[in-house]
């Protein structure tokens, strides 16, 4: 049972190695965009999250939630009982999509 097993490969060279390249990719390369207007639309995208995830974790929060939505088609008032990864969920069984929410507020 005396059998020789194969010797383990060691590295001898252990400097720093920069085989890697750095790579981007957009699926919107062809539109042309305002570097500013991007930054804001992401910026106004993460404080909405923020926001809902505010109200939501608030101490006040227990079951619903009476809220003021802003959106493409203007201000409406609701009441929130829950919500998804992309959506909102209402009392009165409506879902809102969160990308098309511009502002929320609690009344």
């Amino acid at each position: 049972m005396n059998k020789k097993l194969p010797n383990v490969f060691a590295n001898t060279k252990t400097g720093v190695i920069k085989n890697n390249k750095e790579q981007y990719y957009s699926k919107e390369d062809d539109l042309l965009y305002n570097d500013d207007n991007l930054h804001n639309k992401n910026i106004k995208a993460i404080m909405v999250r923020k926001k809902i995830n505010d109200l939501f974790n608030s101490d006040n929060f227990v079951y619903k939630a009476r809220v003021i939505i802003t959106t493409s088609e203007g201000d409406k008032e609701y009441t929130l009982i829950a919500k998804n990864n992309d959506s909102l969920l209402t009392i009165n069984n409506e879902s809102i999509p969160i990308s098309e929410v511009i502002d929320i507020r609690k009344l």
